[in-house]
């Protein structure tokens, strides 16, 4: 014990010369942990966690109590505070120095006082900067214009202004990035169609940045669910050789050349000669993977690209999205349903929860409804019908006036348009509503046959202002049914051996659904156009960027 506090006192002395040299208050702090000292014996004398004790962390870190440190490094590379910290602090962070960085929004010059907002990109709202003309490197405003990227030292202050909270006292200011003057971004609205053809520069306006912050809330609550359900994560190929919809929409993966391919003894294209000795393409679903994993694993999702070769232009389609895909064993389709209903209500909630501002900014700029929307969403229970039942429902309100309807003609097997959706989840039940047993005409192979012949147990989530959210079923766990069905479908038995193993050794009923992330986003912003919930929108003649 003796020896520890020796090394303990040694330690002490030690940074306290160090603290001295860098001109410290007496009460530091190094990263987002606290150094400190016990004397107890037996226990820990010191502790430095989370950051190294070096002399760049000193000269890099501003006192969280308010004192200043001097130095002569420069303030480009000093670790700066975001500016959703400062909005999200208490009455605490006000007289603290801090450092911020981020791109000018706007500037505003007076004859002895220059405003700038200062957008950092982790929050809605910009921070205003004031700065005085009796500053050092006040000369540096001179050279601001919209769009400059700027590093400011300064204090938190309480804003006299109105709809801000804080504000920041300039006491040094740094132009690091130049923006010139054509800079497209010039303070006005634009509207999304200008915006996609420069889909680098658009993250910086406050739609496409909103959109990003409640996606990257999505993305972390859709991982957090399923890891707190049980569900083991996994990766699945994205280079398939078969067709796990069996729509032929796919793109094709090859290394052979276009201008010479090599020819087969019957003039087909030869692919024992391609980079995999097979046909190949990108996937359009893990789903047949994943069914691999959940009959080992028990329940397993996942959350990857996906490719369709779908030549669409509308505002619900692209040809490279995201999906989530959970397979659970030992399941039907009820208990996929219900598993469904659970993740669409804790996600929503999340970012309710986490994305006040950019949910508020949508309200009020795309959907007026949109919050209300969500909290009933989150607080009822959803809705279940048959298909068949659906069917009739819509016949008869169709009767009342044809005309209003685009596609009137509803029989037992028609794919439901999204204007039968809409009207099912908005104005019928006007809430999110499972349609399941479909006719097994109009669904996918793998899709369980009900006793009826007729339908098959799959279920489509019809969700207010979008339509169709999810789609899913139960897995055909019987290996001479599911054989039929490949034949039926007229796809290659062959192609799918190790799908059909799953069935010979060890089959369990099994089910599982799949969401499209994209159209998730949409239904959650409000955005009516999918291409703007994706970073860089891939379509039919689009893969700029």
């Amino acid at each position: 014990s003796c020896i520890t506090l020796i090394i303990a006192a040694t330690k002490i002395m030690a940074l306290s010369l160090i603290a001295r040299r860098f001109r410290i208050a007496s009460s530091f702090q190094i990263g987002p942990s606290r150094i400190f000292a016990r004397s107890t014996c037996g226990k820990s004398i010191d502790r430095i966690t989370k950051q190294t004790l070096t002399q760049r962390s000193f000269s890099n870190k501003i006192s969280s109590m308010g004192s200043s440190i001097e130095t002569n490094e420069s303030i480009e590379k000093i670790k700066r505070t975001k500016v959703k910290q400062i909005f999200e602090g208490d009455e605490k962070i006000l007289g603290e120095e801090v450092i911020v960085k981020g791109w000018v929004r706007t500037k505003r010059s007076q004859k002895s006082f220059t405003f700038l907002e200062i957008n950092d990109g982790s929050n809605l709202k910009g921070l205003q900067a004031v700065i005085g003309e009796d500053i050092s490197s006040f000369n540096e405003t001179g050279k601001i214009t919209t769009g400059c990227s700027v590093a400011l030292r300064g204090v938190v202050k309480e804003s006299p202004g109105k709809g801000q909270k804080y504000e920041l006292s300039v006491s040094e200011v740094r132009l690091i990035g130049e923006c010139p003057k054509d800079y497209p971004l010039q303070k006005k609205r634009h509207s999304q169609e200008f915006l996609r053809g420069i889909a680098h520069l658009r993250p910086r306006t406050n739609t496409i940045a909103a959109v990003s912050r409640v996606r990257s809330a999505l993305a972390y609550s859709t991982h957090k669910f399923f890891q707190e359900s049980g569900f083991q994560f996994i990766q699945t190929p994205i280079i398939t050789g078969s067709d796990c919809e069996g729509a032929g929409e796919m793109f094709r993966v090859t290394t052979l050349p276009l201008n010479a391919l090599p020819l087969n003894d019957r003039k087909g294209i030869d692919f024992q000669k391609d980079f995999f000795g097979k046909p190949a393409f990108l996937t359009v679903s893990g789903q047949l993977s994943a069914e691999a994993y959940a009959c080992a694993l028990g329940d397993v999702y996942t959350f990857g690209p996906t490719f369709r070769a779908e030549n669409s232009q509308t505002t619900r389609h692209l040809a490279e999205f995201q999906m989530i895909e959970p397979e659970m064993a030992f399941a039907d389709l009820f208990d996929a349903m219900e598993n469904a209903e659970m993740f669409v209500k804790m996600v929503v909630s999340h970012v309710l929860e986490n994305c006040a501002d950019e949910m508020k900014f949508f309200c009020e700029f795309y959907n007026k409804e949109l919050l209300n929307r969500l909290r009933e969403l989150v607080s009822e229970p959803f809705a279940r019908v048959k298909y068949e039942e659906a069917v009739d429902l819509l016949q008869n309100e169709i009767k009342k006036d044809p005309s209003k309807w685009a596609f009137p003609d509803v029989t037992f097997g028609s794919d439901l348009q999204t204007e039968h959706e809409r009207w099912l989840a908005e104005k019928h039940f006007g809430k999110a509503t499972f349609v399941f047993n479909y006719p097994r005409e109009i669904k996918a192979f793998y899709m369980r046959d009900n006793s009826d012949r007729k339908t098959v147990a799959a279920m489509d989530l019809l969700v207010p202002g979008v339509g169709e959210l999810i789609g899913g079923s139960q897995r055909e766990e019987r290996g001479d049914k599911l054989e039929e069905k490949i034949r039926e479908f007229a796809l290659n038995v062959e192609d799918y051996w190790w799908y059909m193993d799953l069935r010979k050794y060890g089959s369990v009923p099994h089910a599982g659904y799949g969401l499209g992330f994209e159209r998730l986003v949409c239904y959650v912003t409000g955005i009516e156009n999918i291409r703007e919930a994706v970073a860089f929108p891939r379509y039919a003649k689009s893969a700029e960027f």
